[in-house]
């Protein structure tokens, strides 16, 4: 009977954390937060690529929910793609101390930092993400194409 009442436990803890793990890919992957507007304005906004709204709509999201990885992650993204990089980088921190392990936020703010031409952070957030993902996961894949990218430029740049 114990067993069961640990298994319970033990079930119910992992249905409860399992939104915390989950982390943007390429193409951001928004979870379920149907309760919240602005949550869902700044995802149609960001697919759209409509920035200025996008920051708005997390903005007013995070406002209301500040411990979250994934708003944070998104500000981030929306910051560094309206060319804010100051403010890409607080978000993306902020992601990274509420959640070390969110792979989205390890890929966009090493793409960030190859835009800040920075290659050896980028390069650490790829070997975080390389222990992170047990096997090959999108966001090392991408970081990796976009740090190799930004290596072939770079040669070419000083040929």
């Amino acid at each position: 009977m114990r067993h069961l009442l640990n298994l319970s436990l033990i079930l119910i803890a992992c249905t409860a954390i399992a939104p915390a793990l989950h982390a943007a890919g390429d193409t951001p992957v928004f979870p379920s937060r149907t309760s919240d507007p602005d949550y869902e304005g700044g995802k149609k906004a960001i697919e759209a690529g409509n920035w200025t709204l996008a920051v708005d709509h997390f903005s007013r999201a995070a406002g209301r929910d500040p411990l979250n990885a994934d708003i944070q992650n998104y500000l981030g993204y929306a910051w560094r793609k309206s060319g804010n990089l100051d403010l890409a980088f607080k978000h993306y921190e902020a992601a990274l101390r509420l959640d070390p392990r969110h792979k989205g936020a390890h890929e966009y703010i090493g793409e960030a930092y190859l835009l800040a031409n920075n290659l050896q952070k980028a390069e650490e957030h790829l070997a975080r993400l390389d222990k992170l993902c047990f096997f090959s996961c999108e966001e090392y894949r991408d970081l990796k194409k976009a740090v190799e990218d930004y290596r072939r430029a770079r040669k070419q740049a000083l040929q």
